[in-house]
C-alpha cells in the first residue's frame, strides 16, 4: 500500500518518463538530420518544438518536486525491470516497473505531445 497520493505519484512518474522521452527525441533528431529526406526542416522543427514543450513541463515537475520534498532515484535495472526509490516527505517506497511498460508509456507520451502540438482538425 502506497502512502503517496495519486497526484504526487503521477508527478513523480513524470520525472521518470519525461527524460526518457527527451532521450528518444534527441536520438530521432540526430537520425532525421543525417537522413536523406528532401525536406528535413519540418521534421526537425516538429521534434525541436516537442522537445521544448517537454523540457518546460519537466522543469515544472522538478520545481514541484523540490518544493514538496519529493525525489525519484533509479536503484536497479535489469533486462525485465527497473526499480525506483520514491522519497516522499521522509518516507521511502520501492517501485518496480516492467521495462516494456516503461517503453509503452514513453511511446504513449510521444504520441500525446505530437498530437497535442498538432491536433487534428
Amino acid at each position: 500500500m502506497t502512502r503517496i497520493p495519486e497526484d504526487d505519484r503521477n508527478i513523480m512518474e513524470k520525472a521518470i518518463y519525461l527524460p526518457m522521452v527527451l532521450i528518444i527525441l534527441n536520438r530521432d533528431l540526430t537520425v532525421v538530420e543525417k537522413s536523406p529526406f528532401k525536406l528535413k526542416k519540418p521534421y526537425i522543427a516538429l521534434i525541436e518544438e516537442t522537445m521544448k514543450i517537454i523540457q518546460r513541463e519537466l522543469a515544472e515537475v522538478k520545481q514541484y518536486m523540490k518544493k514538496n520534498n519529493l525525489k525519484v532515484i533509479e536503484t536497479k535495472r535489469d533486462d525485465a525491470f527497473t526499480m525506483y526509490m520514491f522519497l516522499y516527505k521522509g518516507y521511502e517506497e520501492a517501485h518496480n516497473y516492467f521495462n516494456p511498460r516503461l517503453r509503452n508509456k514513453v511511446q504513449e507520451l510521444m504520441e500525446f505531445y505530437y498530437l497535442k502540438q498538432h491536433p487534428s482538425q
